[in-house]
């Protein structure tokens, strides 16, 4: 077993990560960007080393910094998590060449499921059902309407190297392909290196549903059951759940033999998960994710099983301890993402700092978080703030645990998705557990979420925020007073307060429009320009994508008329507020 490991990732993962070499005795090195200077998982590590600049490619993405520091802190192995590195082949041959180990899956594994048109090749080779898609990667929009003649719409075009909705695009019809071919390739190019784009049959209605699988270094191989990731937005996960409330003993037994197929035909050794579509009672391989996934609590709530531990132990070589008929499954576990977006603005991305934070606590309630205190949520990375995993003895019973965790969960300064979260446990058809990929998109209008009142109040470092308690016929409130830097004289708190920020206040964050001018809703890259000196637009027409924290935004002008100037350009990176386009 290593002696220390380095972990390649930051955030809660990072920190899920050390807490579970604490528990092996093995000793943790955390790495940190000029942004994480303060992050919990510095702070928890056993050691931590400065890589470099906030963005990610001059830090996270840097592999030769990161050796560096792996040889340099003597660390003996290297941990990915998710995300960033966490599925390059030349990072894990990097970390192998340089006499580390690698906490992950050989890099062929990785290299053949990290290629989508690949990977199904290999799954259609191992007999594990696909759904109809072309062989090689298209080079053309006209290639996919050939390809929609064929098979008929919607057609999905994905980036060959995409995942995590990243490369993802949607042809309804024939006036769209176009438009979806170019954001696949973007993004494929943008987010992996790799444009390439390939075509598949887009399923109406599917349930996603995926399972963790496990092999060894000498063969062995299990799979730990399934999780129900179906209620997603933009082809991101939201809510995840173990067991799936639609599966029957009879697919579910069937599937689990598949995933561990797909496993063996790349020669695996190490945590994956294969993830399926199902319609009706087919089902179809979509991908294979070469690495922990953020889902990864539910399965261990509900199993027992320590993913990540189990994972490190296959690293060092160590068999298997379990085999398949020792897996069992009890109760159910349900996660629910927290991430620095507002959903009541159509989950615009809401990074900033935290000013506020508990979380729920009580039987039944795991939290995995980046935070354990007010701190800051950069907008240069992943959304993700905490998870919070609720379980019981039936669904039912995780459902209410998962109401009272969130009724007690308090984050505030920013945005996050608890306010949706709160929303879907008040709609029937969820707690019934009857719900598909496309649920989020069919429900949001009627979703009754709460607004969140404006990030500005939280971040303004000429803002000072005091809390104080206050009785008021005998009942006791927590009161929040919001002024000037000096208002509250240091522990005094005898000068006069502003006025409190209202509530439901977050339309002050959406594009200005005062003098025809469309202004960014938040600090973010410009990543297309749509519109041009003397173009006509409509009320509501996009004229900018935005992206920040991974996600692409588009910017909508709010009258008609005509642009008079474009103040930006593809690729600047713009603060909230700035101008972006004149409209006259």
């Amino acid at each position: 077993m290593f002696g220390k490991v380095l972990i390649a990732n930051r955030g809660e993962i990072a920190v899920r990560i050390i807490r579970a070499l604490r528990e092996m005795g093995i000793e943790s090195v955390a790495v940190y960007s000029d942004a994480d200077r303060e992050a919990l998982h510095t702070r928890l590590a056993d050691e931590a080393y400065h890589i470099g600049p906030t963005p990610a490619t001059e830090s996270y993405l840097n592999i030769e910094k990161l050796i560096e520091v792996a040889k340099g802190s003597g660390a003996g192995a290297v941990h990915p998590g998710y995300g960033f590195l966490a599925e390059s082949a030349p990072f894990a041959r990097a970390v192998n060449e340089a006499g580390l180990v690698w906490i992950g899956p050989h890099p062929g594994a990785i290299e053949a499921m990290g290629s989508k048109v690949e990977s199904r090749r290999i799954m259609a080779k191992a007999g594990v059902p696909i759904t109809p898609g072309t062989e090689d990667p298209v080079d053309s929009p006209e290639a996919v309407l050939d390809f929609a003649a064929e098979h008929g719409f919607p057609v999905a075009v994905k980036a060959s190297a995409g995942g995590g909705g990243k490369g993802f695009a949607v042809a309804f019809d024939k006036t769209e392909i176009e438009g979806a071919f170019s954001r696949a390739s973007r993004e494929g190019e943008a987010y992996f290196g790799d444009g390439s784009v390939y075509c598949e049959r887009y399923l109406p209605g599917p349930r996603h549903i995926e399972f963790q699988v496990f092999r060894d270094k000498h063969g062995g191989a299990v799979h730990l059951g399934e999780r129900d990731c179906s209620i997603q937005r933009r082809h991101q996960k939201l809510v995840e759940e173990c067991p799936s409330p639609a599966l029957t003993p009879e697919m579910r037994e069937e599937m689990g033999r598949a995933a561990v197929q797909a496993a063996e035909a790349v020669d695996y050794d190490s945590a994956g998960t294969c993830e399926f579509l199902v319609q009706d009672s087919e089902f179809f391989f979509l991908e294979m994710n070469t690495r922990v996934q953020v889902e990864h609590p539910v399965t261990e709530e509900v199993t027992g099983v320590d993913i990540v531990k189990t994972g490190i132990r296959i690293a060092a070589g160590e068999p298997l301890p379990f085999r398949q008929e020792d897996v069992a499954w009890r109760g159910h576990a349900i996660e629910v993402r927290l991430n620095a977006e507002d959903p009541a603005r159509d989950f615009a991305p809401s990074p900033g700092r935290v000013t506020a934070y508990r979380e729920p606590g009580g039987p039944g309630v795991r939290v995995d978080s980046s935070l354990a205190g007010p701190g800051l949520v950069p907008e240069s990375y992943d959304p993700l703030v905490a998870k919070l995993i609720c379980s019981g003895s039936d669904r039912e019973s995780a459902l209410a645990t998962l109401r009272r965790a969130l009724a007690e969960l308090r984050i505030e300064g920013i945005a996050t998705t608890a306010s949706f979260h709160r929303a879907i446990l008040d709609e029937e058809s969820f707690l019934r557990g009857e719900y598909t990929t496309g649920y989020v998109a069919e429900r949001m209008e009627r979703l009754k979420i709460e607004p969140a009142p404006p990030a500005e109040a939280a971040s303004d470092p000429e803002r000072e925020v005091r809390e104080v308690e206050v009785e008021v016929n005998g009942r006791r409130f927590e009161v929040r007073l919001f002024g000037e830097v000096g208002t509250f004289g240091g522990s005094g708190g005898n000068g006069r307060a502003q006025a409190p920020v209202r509530r439901g206040g977050g339309e002050r964050r959406r594009a200005s429009v005062s003098e025809g001018t469309v202004a960014a809703p938040m600090q973010g890259t410009i990543v297309k320009v749509l519109v041009e000196e003397g173009d006509s637009v409509e009320a509501d027409q996009a004229v900018c994508v935005l992206e920040a924290m991974k996600m692409e935004s588009e910017v909508r002008s709010q009258k008609a008329g005509t642009v008079s100037e474009v103040h930006v350009g593809a690729g600047e990176t713009v603060k909230g507020g700035a101008p972006l386009v004149s409209v006259e």
